[in-house]
């Protein structure tokens, strides 16, 4: 791991899931209504679709390698495809977004205050999620933090899906921060590894399903949560 240098940041863009949303407290929940509701109520089948995905249904745990994790809407869908023969992968995508839309979200930390306390530094802000834009918009919206944010992307937004770093860098030419002046915060290696790719700092957070070891050789810095991002900035 590299040393982080918290002088000269102009900008910071964070992942969704598992960094300013805690994951498990979110995205398990989600996966079992998901699976009840796409196996029309038959819990036998729902366990079986979860295994397909690498969701423990009768534990509410995704497998700590388990592509959804990291995955996009459309990764879903194409797995899920052969095993739905009734619905067109349209459909499937706007029922993984429905659901995904009515998600309960947990803060990772209290976003407001600590948002309205990076924005009042100077630091513009960014999400970059493997998630779909509507949904993210709607945890967001639900969060009451939207508008805190200069960009929000997702995976569907025309910039692609990370490990790329075309997320990444529609932010920066959005803001007009040079890529070594942003830091990139995610709880996982697609968002760390995009980040690199971008040309970014590379900070990672705890609060995914990854652990310090798994993180570590992509991140310039790891911290428990993004909490403790402004101490690390010095911001008063």
């Amino acid at each position: 791991m590299t040393t982080a240098n918290p002088s000269n940041v102009g900008a910071i863009l964070f992942d969704k899931d598992g960094t300013l949303f805690d994951f498990g407290a979110t995205w398990n929940a989600w996966a079992k209504a998901f699976l009840m509701r796409l196996a029309n109520g038959d819990r036998a089948r729902a366990v079986a679709l979860g295994h397909v995905i690498g969701f423990d249904l009768d534990a509410g745990l995704f497998a700590p390698d388990s592509f959804v994790i990291a995955g996009t809407p459309d990764e879903l869908v194409a797995t899920l495809s052969p095993e739905c023969p009734d619905l067109t992968d349209a459909a499937l995508f706007a029922l993984i977004n429905e659901e995904a839309a009515a998600a309960p979200m947990a803060e990772a930390v209290p976003l407001a205050p600590l948002l309205e306390r990076l924005s009042a530094s100077g630091l513009r802000l960014g999400v970059a999620t493997n998630d779909a834009e509507a949904p993210a918009y709607a945890h967001l919206d639900a969060a009451g933090v939207r508008h805190w944010f200069d960009f929000i992307a997702g995976s569907d937004s025309g910039y692609g899906a990370k490990p790329e770093p075309g997320q990444l860098l529609a932010f920066c030419s959005s803001v007009g921060v040079a890529p070594d002046r942003v830091l990139m915060v995610g709880d996982s290696t697609h968002d760390l590894m995009a980040g690199r790719a971008a040309g970014m700092r590379t900070v990672a957070v705890l609060t995914g399903l990854a652990t310090a070891e798994d993180l570590q050789p992509f991140a310039d810095l790891v911290l428990p949560d993004i909490g403790h991002l402004p101490d690390w900035l010095g911001i008063s």
